[in-house]
Formats: C-alpha cells, sequence, structure tokens
C-alpha cells in the first residue's frame, strides 16, 4: 500500500490513536524543534497540524502533506486555531518550490515514514528549497540502546509499519551528506530514542 493511502486510511484516527504519545512524548517538545528558526519556514509533511501552535511567531509557515485526508484534518485544526498556514498537497520527494525558498525546514517523523531508498531524494529536496544560510531540522526516532526499551520498541515495530508506514530506524544522518547537507548537531529530545537532528546546506 502506498504512504498516500496508509495515510487517507488512517487519518481520522491518527489523532486518537497518536493522543499518548502526544501528550506524553511529542507535545513538550515540538517547540523546541523550532528554536533559532525564523521567516519563511517550510513544516515538510505537516500531517494533521499538530506543530501549529508551536511555530515561532516572527514566522510565515508553509505545510505540505501527500495525504489529502490528512491535511483535510489540519485544515479543520488551522479554522480552529485561527492559523495563517498555507497548505499544499505534494510529495516531499517533488516539490513545487523555487529553490532557496525557505528560511528554514521542519521535518517532523516524516522520515521515519520514508523509505531507504526515498531518503536522498527527499533530503535533496529540503536542500533544494532552504536558502543557503538557512537549517534543515529533522525530528525522528531511533531505536533505543537501553536493552528492555528496545525490546518493547522491535515488538512495537510492525505495529507501527502496518499503521503508518514507518520504522524506528530508519537513520536519517547516513544520508544527509549523499543529499549535500552537513549534520552540525545531533541530539535527543526524549530519552534515547527521539532525536533532533539540525543539518544545513553545503
Amino acid at each position: 500500500m502506498s504512504k498516500q493511502k496508509i495515510y487517507d486510511r488512517i487519518a481520522r484516527l491518527y489523532d486518537i490513536l497518536d493522543l499518548p504519545f502526544e501528550q506524553g512524548r511529542y507535545k513538550p517538545i515540538r517547540r523546541e524543534m523550532f528554536t533559532g528558526l525564523k521567516g519563511d519556514l517550510l513544516d515538510a509533511g505537516v500531517g494533521t497540524g499538530r506543530n501549529f501552535s508551536h511555530y515561532p511567531d516572527s514566522s510565515t509557515v508553509t505545510g505540505i502533506d501527500l495525504s489529502p485526508a490528512m491535511l483535510g484534518r489540519a485544515r479543520k485544526r488551522q479554522d480552529k486555531l485561527g492559523a495563517a498556514i498555507d497548505l499544499h498537497e505534494m510529495n516531499v520527494m517533488e516539490m513545487d518550490f523555487a529553490d532557496d525558498s525557505f528560511d528554514g525546514v521542519v521535518s517532523t517523523f516524516l522520515c521515519c515514514v520514508l523509505e531507504p531508498e526515498d531518503q536522498t531524494p527527499a533530503l535533496k529536496e529540503l536542500r533544494r528549497v532552504c536558502r543557503p544560510d538557512g537549517e534543515v531540522h529533522i525530528l525522528e526516532y531511533d531505536l533505543s540502546e537501553n536493552p528492555w526499551q528496545r525490546f518493547v520498541m522491535k515488538l512495537w515495530a510492525p505495529w507501527v509499519k502496518f499503521a503508518y508506514g514507518a520504522a524506528f530506524d530508519r537513520n536519517t544522518e547516513q544520508y544527509l551528506e549523499a543529499a549535500g547537507l552537513e549534520l552540525v548537531e545531533k541530539r535527543f529530545l526524549y530519552k534515547d530514542i527521539i532525536k533532533l537532528l539540525i543539518a544545513k546546506p553545503k
């Protein structure tokens, strides 16, 4: 099943299924993702719009997603919050934006969803639309080094793949150099399983 179909299928239940993780893990770290970013920002893989309340006040945000159903949920959240966000249905590997369109790019668990062969093409596009002095912030999962946590994550892995088309072990940093991006910072924001990668165009 294509990624679009997976997310069209799960869109109406996405926020419900994700609620325990949103409250316990994601909500406290979303604002930290945007630290240091301002100006024209791209939220790549905007999903249902969970980042909407965490954008910097000084920014103008464009959001893209492959799934029309997920964007539908995002537009409902946008209306509820009165948020001025420009939303587009778009594939991150084939974006319609001109080169150097954004001061910063953010992807929240997008790379966890991308297959290994899609990582470099997607990252090349993120670099292309990011201005030379901008930053790309990538939030994603990593398999824990803690034996018990790692065991639990591996138990969850088949469900995560079925429901979200995602994996915990994409190791996106290994694709950055080939995409023309330089890793300038890597730090964990939740235990040793959710990491923030900050990269700059070379």
